[in-house]
């Protein structure tokens, strides 16, 4: 047993502080899977896609969209609870290298997240207005909207949420309660999800033009918005990485 455990401290220290492979695949996942999505919303946004009361419709879209609820509810369960479950019960008592490399890992989930929003709240967020401005909607679950709502959100939710965690679990620097950036920079980009409902039961009973600057769309913006949090969060990185390298400095 002594010699299992010298081994994997041995193997600890020796481990990269970065792991650019896994950064390198984490980001290339997000980019590989959305150029498959881009690709079928333009095969089938079209030819299948126009009139929800179409056989072609229920096959390549309300499918598509009954198969991202299960996928997304069972990764979100299967990544937290792994994180959850796997979390570091002795944390404050680890070595400053370990915890220097968690925070690089810690910054692997933060470029994934990055990524996420960026595809869920700027790219299909914008489509889905240019759609919309073209094509006149006859269901709420348009190619678009299912999508950009019901697939693009939850995935950069399901980061977010695994990065949080990740952080609460894994790094000293986070485990004196909450904190406000981080929960910012989360639950602000989530409650966009939500926001979906106001959304659509004002353009069923406002009838609505799809401008961004109308005033129902207001709420994506502002928290759109609170991602912006991750600053915060990049500044309490940068500080504590400060005191961990002033540590070995001395």
């Amino acid at each position: 047993m002594a010699a299992t455990t010298e081994s994997v401290k041995a193997d600890a220290a020796e481990a990269p502080l970065l792991n650019k492979r896994n950064l390198f695949l984490g980001i290339s996942l997000y980019l590989v899977f959305y150029a498959w999505v881009r690709w079928y919303e333009g095969v089938f946004g079209w030819s299948a896609g126009l009139d929800s009361f179409a056989p072609e419709f229920e096959t390549y879209w309300m499918n598509f969209l009954y198969i991202e609820f299960v996928l997304e509810v069972s990764t979100a369960g299967i990544l937290w609870g792994y994180i959850w479950k796997t979390r570091d019960r002795k944390v404050m008592s680890i070595t400053p290298r370990e915890e220097l490399r968690r925070h690089h890992t810690h910054w692997i989930w933060l470029c994934c997240y990055a990524t996420a929003i960026y595809f869920g709240a700027s790219y299909f967020t914008e489509q889905d207005g240019t759609w919309h401005q073209t094509i006149v909607r006859d269901t709420d679950f348009t190619p678009s909207h299912i999508i950009e709502f019901y697939l693009s959100y939850p995935i950069y939710i399901i980061t977010g949420g695994a990065s949080l965690l990740y952080a609460k679990t894994r790094l000293p620097t986070y485990q004196n309660g909450f904190s406000i950036q981080y929960m910012v920079s989360v639950v602000g980009p989530f409650m966009i999800l939500p926001n979906v409902g106001l959304n659509e039961w004002g353009h069923t009973f406002w009838f609505m033009e799809e401008l961004f600057v109308a005033p129902l769309h207001y709420g994506f913006v502002f928290f759109g918005w609170a991602a912006l949090g991750a600053l915060g969060v990049l500044s309490i990185e940068v500080q504590a990485i400060a005191k961990l390298l002033k540590k070995d400095l001395a």
